[in-house]
Parts: structure tokens; C-alpha cells; sequence
């Protein structure tokens, strides 16, 4: 028999005290002192116990906001409660551990960050030449002489424009092969590498092939059968690859409560850092700017997992990993300030101001490190530092409407057209069996299309460098931009508009087949791009005023089109350029953008790329949105009848339950796939005839107590308490009588609704409360009559929203 201490992180005993000596030392003198302390017992297993979340991600199950929040309320007052120096010590180190949590993750951050950026300027720089001096320096820092602003230049001015540049040809299709195949090379890398990282997951609903037989009540009735339970998910019924994308999808299901197992892995930080190196060194419309992200909330994760105060505790980790989202974004952009507001407005659905102040602090650490560390060798903070030198007039606010309006037709096309290409084009069995392929393919028209442009032959970030920049300002001289931009006279160069026109139809093309592809990626630098191109597009019809002020306004046009940021972008992009004084036409194109993307799709890249992956996640917003559309009462998610009969316990007057009971009740559970379900404990006191709600005991509490706790060989009448305390007062125990007691995992306070309570507060208390499960009374006389868990509610809005779609 197992004892629970043996259990990597599990202090607690569940045991009855009797039995005690049967299976773990008498004499613990930790033990001893944490009777006698000011902290009852029942405190003391519960700030240890499984209850609320047993492994910090636990096979795509769901955590429990309010359990974990009591779990640590236990833990601080177990803490406070001792005497002497050592306990001293550590309340300090308590108080202190997330601040110290998020310097590290900050510093660390900013190293990664420092390697990827280097390794990213480097590897992309091979496509075009090397630098004679040193193989490794990148083509800005191996010209730094010969370049006071930017690039742009060097393709066609070759070696008199820097002599320590070597291009690998002069002839402008050897140059183009060796482009196509170095682009070709890297890509295959990154997603090979992406590869290793494939991981089997549960499905989040349940398969065509497979219907899960609890089905939920539709317009009052019960959708079910007598048929035998199918499992509703299998352990190997999805694929996942988890460096693949963004990584923004996947993040905002964890904070929102959900668990992705190995998601936040050392070995998924590492393969996303070395893929995205390759992935933005290809020259597809990608950037590292998402990818950062998740490798920041990576290493929030394994930096968490050092203290236990987050380790054992999903709400507290969440916490953290919030605060984590922030430096992600500051080292991408050099925007403390606008990763901060990202964390809170895009990725967080909990942040409070404790999470806030951490979150800025992470973000403030991840920006000097960055700073000092130096990486594009520049010493400054702001990517791309723009200095105009004259001001919008009120006619110009024209423009930047069109420019917001133009951005939101862009976001809005692009949700909807992405959605459709990746249903339709990577249904195909050759393309879902090979995903490498899929890459390949896509770099190979990436380079066909972008190459012939040298406004697109850069990377991503160059581009927008290139775009943003004044022509007035001496330093432009090395500027391709400039040297074409109207040749110095009124007259418009026609040619140089078609490079701008081309330029923004293919990054819209190629953006769309590009994103969700299986390799390290976000969406980002692609819409600043196109923004930042049609935005210079638009200028050339404007007299009097920088160009580069319509394409640094139209890339955030764009951007908040696709994304529908609005708040933290307005913030990002003045750290981006170091415009103050744009602000106010930056937040009306974001703005309107946002609007007119809206009314073409009503959900931004990320929420669509979470449905398409298939990732539950409850927002509150949304879901009310989708409730209030329809009157409908808490009484349609109740479980069929064959349902609840399956998960209900009824408990005798003593307390105690035969374990070949539970352990049929566990197997049936196992079956329909319910990984977040659990059994209802339920008792009928005389003279009343109704079985009353007793108390609540998840799948894995019960698992692991049905699989640890029990000895190898048990007698056949084996009882297991759920209910009561370990001891009751009158009850005579047998010293060689064998008995496991389960209460410490049983909530015996579970939140309840009326079944007659408008649909809307049950969505409410799962959002704003973070509920895994809710009891559903009757009305008048508080009878049990379901229970609902979270997955349930998410798969009938999903449900609604779907139906509500086919109206419209």
C-alpha cells in the first residue's frame, strides 16, 4: 500500500488517524506540531489535500477558482500561526516569492529574447549575402558604418554600398534561386523541429463518430437514449502540436481556468524558440512577436514551479503566468507599458491589481534586461524610432478614418477567409498527414511572390522600418523608399504605387495561407506590414505631410483590425515609434477599425484560431451576448436522467459507502469521457423523503483516493466515509479494522442555483467566479436535481452561438 506522503507534493494525511500506523510513521514530529498549532485539522488537509486540482495540468481538465483561493487561504494562515524564526523566514519568503518570481521571469525572458532576436537578424540575413568579416554578424550590424537609418539599400548597391557585404551573386536570378532555397531549407527546419512536439490530447467535444450519450436538454427536452455509454473523448482523439502558432490561443484556455498538459515545458519553450528563428528567417508573413509570448509564459510556468506556493495551487499559477504574458510582449516590441495592457485586455480573463502591479514589474525587468543586453546594437528601447517633424491638421482626420475603415476591411476579411482556408484546404488527407508539406508549399509561394518586390524581400520588421521612415530627414539617403518615392519631383511614380499596391494585396493573401500553419508564428508584424503599406499608399496622395505618418497610423489600423486590440495597441505603438503626439489619430483608426471589423466578423484572429483548434474557453462577455438573445432557464443544461442516475451517490445514515460502489461509479465515469465530472453525495434524513445535497467529490480526488489509498489486497466488504467527521463521537472503531476515509476530498459546501434562475446567472458564476462544477436545486423544496460542469456550459454556447449564426 502506498502511503499519500509518498505522493511529489502531497504532505496531507487522508487516512483515518487510527489507521495511521498502519501505513506511514507514528512519530512525525511536523505533524505533531501542526495539531498543536492554532489551525484545525480539517484546515490543515485541506491546505494540502487534491481538492480543486491534484497536478498543475491535469489531461485538459478544469481548476477551481474558489477551491484553489481557500487552499491558499489555509496554507497563509498555517504559515502565520507558527512561532519562531524559521516560520518568520518563511512568511517573509511567502510575502516576497512572487516579486522574486517576477524578476526572474522578466530576466530570463529578456535572454531568450536577446538569443532569438540575434539568431532571427542573422539566419534571415543569409538569404541575401553574408558579411565577410565575421560569418555570423547580420547585414545591419556588418554595415553599421554604411548605415545611418536603415536597410533597404543594400540589394541594389551591393558591394559600393557596403564592402564588407558580400551578396551571394549579381545576377538577379541566382540570387532569386538561392533565396527560394535557402527560404525553403529554413522553413523545412522549423517545422520539423515544430514536429517534435506532437502530443495526443482528449477531445474538447465530442466526435461526429462517437457522440457522447449525456447530452444536453434542447428546448426543454432530453436528448438521450437507453444505449450503452460511449466515451465522449478518447486520450489519443486530438492532435496538437505545441509549438505550433502563436501560442496565444492555447494561453488564453489556461488563464481562463482550462489545462493544457506540457503545454508550458522546457521542451516546448526551447523547440518554439529554435523554430521561430527559422519560421521568421523564411521571409513568410509571420513574426516572432506571438511566439514570444508563449515562450514568456513558459518560462513564468518553470519559474513557478520552483516556488510551491504556485506549484500547488492553479490559481495562484494563473496569477503568475498573467503576469508572465506581459514581458512576452515587452521584449517583442520594447513596449513595457503596451504588454502590460496586452496581458489585461487580449490574453487575462482574471487580473486583478496584485497581478497588475507584478505583472508591471515583470514587464519593467523584461525591458532593461532587453536594453542593456543590447541585441540590435542601436541602445535603444524603440524598434522603430520615427521623428517627422510636422503636425496633422484637422483635415487629416479624414484620412485616418479611411486608413481605420480600410484596416477594419482588411481584419474583418482576414478572420473570415482564414477560417475558411483552414477548413477547407487543410481537410485535405495529404495535407492534415504532412504538415511540413503544408510549409513548404507556403514558403515556396511566399518567396515566388515577395522576392520580385523589394519593398517585401525583408523580413517583416525591416519592412515596417523601411516604410515608417521621413524622407526628410537627411540619414533617408540609403532609403530604397526614398530614392523612389516621387524621384524628387511633384510627379507621382507610378511604379513605385504598383510595388505599394502588389505589396499589400500579397501580404493580405499570403497572411491568410500563411497563419495556423505548423510552425512557430503570429500575426502581428504581417498586419503591421500591410497597414504600414497601404498606409504609405495612401500618403502618396497627400501633400504637405510624411508618408510615413499614414503608414505608421495604417499599420495600427490594420493590426487592430485583425486582432481587435484597441487600448493596448494605441499604447504599444506609441512605444514602438515614440510619437507622443500621434496618439490621438492612432486611437481614432483603431478605433473605427475595430467597429468595421466587428460588423464583418464578430470575433478577432485569436478567438476564431481558439475554435478552429478547438479550445474551450468561457468568456463572459461573449457567452452573456449569446444568453441574452434567448430566455432560457439554468434547467436546460441539467444532465439526462441516465446521467445524473450514474453520477449520484446515495449515503447511508453511517457515513460510509462500499468501495465496489464508487469504484463502478468511477469506471462509468471513465467511460463517457467526463474528465471533469465528478459523483454528487446526496442523503434523505426522516421524515423528510427527499434526498438532500450532501457534498460533491470530483473525478480526480476520487481517482486518486480509489487508487492510492486502497491496499493491494482489501477485505470484500471494504467501506470508504465520504461524509461526516473522521471520528464520530459515538462510534465504536474496531483497532484491526480497516477503513479509508475520503472527507478531506469531499466539498461539502458546493454552490447552488435554482433551476428556474435565468440562464444568465449561471454564466455569470461560472466566468466571474471561475466554478468547475454547480449544483442545480429545485424550486421550493431544494431538491438535487442536476449538476453542471463547466465543459457543459461552454458546449451549449457553443451550441447557441452556432444556431444563432444560422439564423443570421
Amino acid at each position: 500500500m502506498t502511503s499519500n506522503s509518498e505522493e511529489p507534493g502531497e504532505h496531507t494525511p487522508l487516512l483515518h488517524p487510527n489507521r495511521l500506523s498502519q501505513l506511514q510513521h507514528e512519530h512525525d514530529e511536523e505533524a505533531h506540531s501542526i495539531i498543536s498549532s492554532n489551525v484545525t485539522k480539517e484546515e490543515q488537509q485541506l491546505a494540502g489535500s487534491t481538492v480543486g486540482e491534484r497536478l498543475p495540468y491535469n489531461d485538459y481538465t478544469t481548476i477551481d477558482w474558489l477551491h484553489d483561493l481557500v487552499k491558499d487561504s489555509y496554507r497563509f494562515r498555517y504559515i502565520q500561526s507558527r512561532r519562531g524564526l524559521r516560520y518568520k523566514i518563511l512568511s517573509l519568503f511567502d510575502a516576497c516569492s512572487g516579486w522574486i518570481a517576477v524578476v526572474l521571469i522578466g530576466t530570463l525572458t529578456a535572454c531568450v529574447a536577446f538569443i532569438v532576436d540575434i539568431a532571427v537578424a542573422t539566419v534571415s540575413d543569409w538569404k541575401l549575402g553574408y558579411c565577410k568579416t565575421n560569418y555570423f554578424l547580420p547585414h545591419e550590424r556588418c554595415c553599421a558604418e554604411k548605415t545611418p537609418l536603415l536597410l533597404g539599400a543594400a540589394s541594389e548597391l551591393g558591394d559600393e554600398y557596403c564592402g564588407v557585404w558580400h551578396a551571394w551573386s549579381p545576377s538577379y536570378a541566382r540570387s532569386f534561386g538561392i533565396y527560394v532555397g535557402l527560404a525553403l531549407i529554413f522553413g523545412t527546419i522549423s517545422s520539423s523541429a515544430t514536429m517534435m512536439t506532437r502530443s495526443s490530447l482528449p477531445s474538447v467535444t465530442p466526435s461526429i463518430e462517437q457522440p457522447s450519450t449525456p447530452q444536453i436538454k434542447i428546448n426543454g427536452h432530453d436528448q438521450e437514449d437507453d444505449a450503452p455509454a460511449t466515451p465522449a473523448a478518447s486520450p489519443g482523439g486530438k492532435i496538437m502540436y505545441m509549438a505550433a502558432g502563436s501560442g496565444i490561443p492555447e494561453i488564453k484556455t489556461i488563464l481562463s481556468g482550462f489545462s493544457i498538459p506540457s503545454f508550458l515545458s522546457l521542451h516546448v519553450l526551447c523547440v518554439k524558440a529554435f523554430g521561430a528563428v527559422f519560421a521568421v528567417s523564411t521571409g513568410m508573413c509571420l513574426g516572432k512577436e506571438g511566439p514570444f509570448v508563449h515562450i514568456s509564459t513558459c518560462v513564468g510556468y518553470l519559474v513557478g514551479m520552483l516556488f510551491p506556493k504556485y506549484r500547488d495551487n492553479g490559481r495562484k499559477m494563473r496569477e503568475l503566468l498573467s503576469a508572465a504574458c506581459s514581458s512576452g510582449l515587452s521584449v517583442a516590441f520594447g513596449a513595457p507599458i503596451g504588454g502590460v495592457l496586452f496581458s489585461y485586455e487580449e490574453i487575462s480573463t482574471y487580473f486583478p491589481r496584485k497581478v497588475l502591479w507584478k505583472a508591471f514589474l515583470c514587464s519593467l525587468m523584461a525591458a532593461m534586461v532587453l536594453k542593456e543586453l543590447n541585441p540590435m546594437g542601436t541602445g535603444k528601447l524603440v524598434l522603430f524610432e520615427t521623428n517627422y517633424g510636422t503636425d496633422y491638421k484637422a483635415v487629416h482626420y479624414l484620412v485616418f478614418v479611411l486608413l481605420g475603415v480600410a484596416g477594419g476591411i482588411f481584419g474583418g476579411l482576414f478572420c473570415k477567409l482564414n477560417f475558411l482556408w483552414s477548413k477547407w484546404f487543410r481537410a485535405f488527407g495529404i495535407i492534415k498527414r504532412n504538415p511540413v508539406l503544408e510549409v513548404g508549399l507556403v514558403v515556396l509561394a511566399t518567396t515566388l511572390l515577395q522576392f520580385p518586390n523589394p519593398l517585401t524581400r525583408e523580413p517583416g520588421d525591416v519592412i515596417i522600418k523601411n516604410l515608417l521612415v521621413d524622407c526628410n530627414n537627411d540619414a533617408s539617403k540609403y532609403s530604397w523608399v526614398c530614392q523612389h518615392e516621387a524621384n524628387g519631383t511633384e510627379e507621382t511614380n507610378w511604379p513605385y504605387v504598383g510595388y505599394l499596391i502588389y505589396g499589400t494585396l500579397t501580404k493580405l493573401v499570403l497572411t491568410i495561407i500563411t497563419f495556423g500553419i505548423k510552425v512557430p508564428s503570429g500575426v502581428i508584424i504581417p498586419a503591421l506590414d500591410a497597414g504600414a503599406l497601404f498606409g504609405r499608399l495612401v500618403g502618396q496622395l497627400v501633400p504637405s505631410i510624411s508618408p510615413g505618418i499614414f503608414a505608421m497610423v495604417g499599420s495600427a489600423a490594420f493590426l487592430a483590425g485583425v486582432s481587435r486590440m484597441t487600448i493596448s495597441l494605441a499604447v504599444i505603438m506609441f512605444e514602438l515609434t515614440g510619437q507622443l503626439s500621434y496618439v490621438v489619430p492612432h486611437m481614432l483608426a483603431i478605433l473605427i477599425a475595430k467597429w468595421v471589423a466587428d460588423s464583418i466578423s464578430s470575433e478577432g484572429v485569436y478567438d476564431l484560431a481558439q475554435a478552429v483548434l478547438g479550445h474551450p474557453f468561457l468568456d463572459p462577455d461573449t457567452a452573456l451576448s449569446i444568453v441574452r438573445r434567448r430566455k432560457q432557464l439554468t434547467s436546460v443544461l441539467i444532465p439526462p436522467k441516465r446521467t445524473m442516475t450514474e453520477i449520484t451517490v446515495h449515503v447511508p445514515a453511517s457515513n460510509k459507502v462500499s468501495y465496489e460502489l464508487l469504484k463502478e461509479k468511477l469506471n462509468q465515469l471513465h467511460q463517457r469521457g467526463l474528465m471533469d465530472a465528478g459523483l454528487v453525495l446526496v442523503q434523505t434524513h426522516p421524515p423528510a423523503s427527499v434526498p438532500m445535497l450532501q457534498g460533491y467529490i470530483s473525478q480526480s480526488e476520487l481517482e486518486f483516493g480509489l487508487t492510492k489509498l486502497i491496499p493491494s489486497s482489501f477485505p470484500a466488504d471494504l467501506q470508504v466515509r465520504v461524509l461526516g467527521s473522521q471520528v464520530d463521537a459515538d462510534e465504536d472503531v474496531a483497532p484491526e479494522s480497516l477503513e479509508v476515509d475520503l472527507t478531506p476530498f469531499v466539498d461539502r459546501t458546493p454552490l447552488s442555483i435554482c433551476a428556474k434562475a435565468p440562464l444568465e446567472y449561471a454564466v455569470e458564476m461560472f466566468s466571474k467566479l471561475g466554478l468547475r462544477y454547480l449544483m442545480v436545486t429545485d424550486e421550493g423544496n431544494g431538491k438535487l436535481v442536476g449538476v453542471i460542469i463547466k465543459k457543459r456550459l461552454v458546449g451549449y454556447l457553443e451550441h447557441l452561438r452556432e444556431h444563432n449564426e444560422g439564423d443570421e
